[in-house]
């Protein structure tokens, strides 16, 4: 299974009076320094990608903004909205179960915590920067399940 965690890309930020309002939160929407770094990011996956790749977003206006960049539909799951955790990420994802390249469109800190997780077998706070893209894959080798880093992913070095 190849896994690519992408955080959605820069968004406008919510005026002090919202700062804990979630409804307001969802509906944050990208900047143009966002959107551009979204569609550069996908027009760097979009030539890496199989064609049934699947595409998954958070509800989040920025998240849905940003898969939308490489996809017009992105399948849109509850579970990956911010406040998530690794454990809620993996169980939407079914990893690594799954056979199917999945692009996840989350946020920090769930999607920096998973990577954690996966590679080094325990959480922690990880960042991925904005639009960045963290590729892993599953494999076995001589019956032991092993993480590869496929690619991380700056959309300031593209």
């Amino acid at each position: 299974m190849n896994l690519i965690l992408w955080r959605h890309a820069d968004a406008e930020n919510l005026p002090a009076s919202l700062a804990l309002n979630a409804q307001a939160d969802l509906a944050r929407e990208l900047t143009e320094r966002g959107r551009k770094q979204a569609e550069k990011t996908a027009q760097w996956l979009r030539s890496r990608l199989p064609s049934d790749a699947l595409i998954l977003s958070s509800p989040a206006a920025r998240a849905v903004q940003t898969a939308q960049a490489l996809t017009p539909t992105p399948r849109i799951v509850r579970d990956l909205a911010p406040g998530a955790n690794a454990m809620t990420l993996l169980g939407a994802i079914d990893w690594p179960g799954n056979v199917q390249t999945i692009v996840l469109v989350g946020h920090q800190p769930a999607l920096g915590q998973l990577a954690a997780l996966l590679l080094t077998g325990q959480e922690a706070y990880w960042t991925i920067k904005k639009a960045g893209i963290w590729w892993l894959a599953s494999r076995r080798r001589e019956d032991e399940s092993q993480v590869v880093v496929r690619a991380v992913i700056n959309p300031d070095l593209l």
